[in-house]
């Protein structure tokens, strides 16, 4: 009966390793190292072990003094020490924590028994090497670049030169996923490279893609390992050696990334550019190049500490290795035979946006899109706009019969359409509404704020009415906001969300009587515009609509708004609907585009302009305090577009130009 203690045993490759000695011997006894906080961990694990009651907890804690054990250390043949920092990006204390002082005390607990330790170190202490890397070589005067190199460098040193213990020591190259199932627990490695790949999967697969020179890496899978390692351990005669737990032949980058690429469906490339490795060295020595290549690393998701340590300059001899293992009928199998294993557990189980939904253009086929101001007016053309496509639609809005009635015309249609009355102002209301909406259908894929309101009275006429100020913000701004930080978290959750804000025009002409209505849009503009920054990673997106003016009942008090030739709700919808499918970060308007340019480039003019148009357009009869007179209702000398339209009628009156420099402009959306 062969009695072990085992260091890391709860970790990827230490359960795999577990795992096989108690397959191969079935009187095996194990003593695993592990921390307090974790006991729920191992008993699970345990559980889950062919032969789990044959394996007991050591509580203690390897980076503690003495390992922290809270008793005596059982009497073992073996001990196995896995347990490390295995983080490329670990700062120097943290990995010398584990892997250097932690060795230091396991040294201690071996010698102490008396049992043969078998100290798993890493291909890592090869460093900087450049040619064969047999596997008794250990310090040809290498460069060790990270970290990491140093800590594993360092930590087999000690078990080298140790006195008084009996020693074996493996070095795994990089250690991926189960080459049968695929399993893996955790980014790492060339798994930092997955979602790149994923991104490239969106091209057609034959785009002729040429690819950098990288180099060479080594990658094996854990059940390999696992498997070597327990053959290893059990095997007499063998103390005093080192064995390279690797791919026996290099693997070229290229290579690689055509069998991820085969799986992911991406291009899989037309072969390495000539000269490329030499042209990348030499941009790296150029001020500057460095840290714009970390900074595109990691907005790939590839930490900046990672990339430089996948490929190797060395190449690791595995001879007398494989020669142990033949027996056994233990061999590495290509990587291109087990990487759609690999790809198909990283895409269901670790990419971050496993739960996003696959959204094709234009397609809103039974996806949820939640729509305020939604019983009349935009928000009701937006709502049949959008069932017509085949999505669930969540009516939203404060008249509870009129929002009744604005349902039902959708389901006269066919539409699938629930209506939920709210006032967004009302903070408790609209908590209740998102837990609702969220218990009733688990998720909200869109959200459209279009519920507004809009006030037209100069700055002057507001003094003593800051009421109407607050009004405006409660609607426009915080109850949007409200919505938006409502359902992010469960966007965030499924990797996906899209909103979209029915901003205005205003925002860039800024006509004057409209302080409170555009600074609310403003806001809600601006808060947007971060808020998209801040969630780009998580796959969550928005659109500012900045909408003309459209013939709805929240113009309907602005008698000079009568003669404008503006969209109906329907025209508008089909703008909203735009947004939904291409997801723009903005759509404007060439009037508003141009009121932009004229501010940014005759800032004086556009001012002149606009206080013109102040002055020969009084108050709303309402500001004044008046009602509606018949000559004012046909009024049509005080037109805006008297002073305005020579400017503004043009670009109103030509789609087709607009459109054409639209696709040509960047980030402009008309």
């Amino acid at each position: 009966m062969a009695t072990y203690i085992v260091t890391g045993g709860t970790g990827f490759l230490g359960r795999r390793v577990v795992q096989e000695l108690l397959d191969n011997d079935p009187d095996a006894v194990i003593h695993v190292l592990v921390r307090e906080e974790s006991l729920q961990k191992f008993a699970d694990l345990a559980t889950a072990w062919r032969g789990g009651e044959r394996v007991f907890s050591l509580v203690g804690d390897l980076t503690a003094d003495g390992l922290g054990l809270t008793r005596e250390a059982p009497r073992a043949d073996h001990v196995i020490h896995l347990g490390a920092v295995y983080d490329m990006t670990a700062d120097e204390d943290t990995a010398h924590a584990a892997n250097v002082a932690g060795t230091r005390s396991v040294l201690a607990l071996a010698r102490e028994i008396d049992a043969v330790l078998h100290h798993v170190s890493s291909v890592a202490v090869a460093g900087d090497h450049k040619g064969k890397f047999f596997e008794e070589d250990f310090d040809l005067g290498q460069q060790l670049t990270s970290p990491y190199h140093r800590t594993k460098f360092a930590a087999e040193k000690l078990v080298r030169e140790s006195h008084g213990v009996r020693w074996r020591v493996y070095r795994p190259a990089i250690v991926v996923g189960d080459s049968r199932t695929g399993e893996m627990d955790k980014i790492d490695g060339p798994y930092y490279f997955f979602s790149a790949i994923a991104k490239l999967a969106a091209l057609p697969s034959e785009v002729p893609l040429p690819l950098p020179d990288l180099g060479a890496t080594n990658i094996v899978p854990v059940d390999y390992v696992a498997a070597a390692m327990a053959t290893l351990v059990r095997r007499p005669g063998l103390d005093g050696r080192t064995f390279h737990l690797v791919n026996p032949e290099p693997q070229p980058f290229r290579e690689v990334y055509r069998a991820l690429a085969t799986a992911a469906g991406a291009p899989t490339g037309i072969g390495v550019v000539p000269g490329s490795a030499m042209a990348l060295s030499g941009l790296a020595q150029l001020p500057g190049v460095p840290t714009v290549r970390d900074f595109l690393l990691e907005q790939l998701g590839i930490p900046a500490a990672v990339a430089p340590h996948v490929s190797f300059s060395a190449e690791f001899i595995s001879d007398s290795t494989r020669a142990q293992l033949r027996g056994a009928g233990l061999s590495v199998p290509s990587f291109d035979s087990y990487a759609d294993q690999l790809w198909q557990y990283w895409r269901a189980h670790l990419d971050t946006h496993r739960d996003r939904p696959e959204l094709p253009r234009a397609a809103l086929d039974g996806r949820v899109v939640l729509i305020t101001g939604a019983s009349s007016g935009i928000g009701l053309a937006t709502a049949h706009a959008v069932a017509r496509r085949g999505a669930v639609v969540l009516m939203v809005a404060r008249g509870k019969d009129d929002l009744a009635d604005a349902a039902d015309s959708v389901r006269a249609e066919g539409g699938v359409a629930h209506d939920y009355p709210c006032d967004i102002t009302d903070a408790d209301a609209v908590e209740t509404l998102v837990q609702t909406i969220l218990t009733e259908h688990g998720h909200v894929d869109y959200l459209v704020n279009n519920a507004g309101r809009s006030i037209r009275r100069s700055v002057l006429n507001s003094t003593d009415r800051m009421h109407d100020f607050e009004r405006t913000m409660a609607v426009n701004y915080f109850g949007a906001v409200r919505l938006i930080l409502a359902l992010l978290p469960s966007m965030r959750a499924r990797r996906f969300g899209h909103v979209v804000n029915i901003s205005s025009i205003a925002v860039q002409t800024k006509v004057p009587r409209f302080a409170a209505y555009v600074a609310s849009k403003s806001a809600l503009d601006n808060f947007s515009e971060i808020a998209a920054v801040e969630n780009r990673d998580a796959g969550i997106t928005f659109t500012s609509v900045r909408m003309p003016l459209v013939r709805t009942p929240m113009i309907a008090p602005t008698d000079l708004y009568r003669s404008l030739p503006v969209p109906d709700p329907d025209q508008a919808a089909a703008i909203v609907l735009r947004a939904l499918e291409d997801r723009p970060h903005r759509i404007d308007t060439p009037v508003g585009t141009f009121a932009q340019a004229v501010e940014l480039l005759m800032p004086s003019v556009k001012r002149t302009i606009l206080h013109q148009g102040f002055r020969l357009f009084g108050e709303s009869t309402a500001a004044q305090g008046k009602k509606k007179s018949a000559a004012q209702a046909g009024d049509s000398g005080r037109n805006p577009l008297t002073v305005l339209g020579p400017v503004l009628m043009p670009l109103m009156a030509l789609p087709g130009p607009a459109a054409r420099v639209a696709r040509v402009v960047p980030g402009l959306q008309w």
